[in-house]
């Protein structure tokens, strides 16, 4: 699991701590959200993704690597809260080869 590189916390469990106070204090919920990631280009890890996000409003853009090695996925959805959000990250974060930005 990749979570933010250069991220300061060697717990995930503070990271998602500190990042849903971050969230509480920069963002005015509910509102769209943009969600980013890193894979390996497979559509089975895309399909993957897209299944964390069923049943939420979102719009998508997906791009390359020039090598055609990973893809940059983009994510803006609708949320409700900082908590969604976090959950959202915990979930893609359990999907191999998946890097959070």
């Amino acid at each position: 699991m990749d979570i933010l590189q250069g991220n300061q916390h060697a717990n995930p469990e503070e990271f998602y701590k500190s990042l849903k106070e971050k969230l509480e204090g920069h963002h005015d919920f509910p509102e769209d959200y943009l969600f980013k990631f890193i894979i390996p280009t497979d559509q089975s890890k895309l399909t993957e993704i897209y299944k964390v996000f069923d049943g939420i409003k979102f719009t998508l853009g997906n791009r390359e690597s020039k090598n055609g090695k990973y893809t940059a996925c983009n994510i803006n959805a609708f949320v409700l809260d900082a908590n969604q959000v976090v959950k959202i990250y915990k979930e893609v974060a359990k999907i191999e080869g998946v890097i959070l930005l």
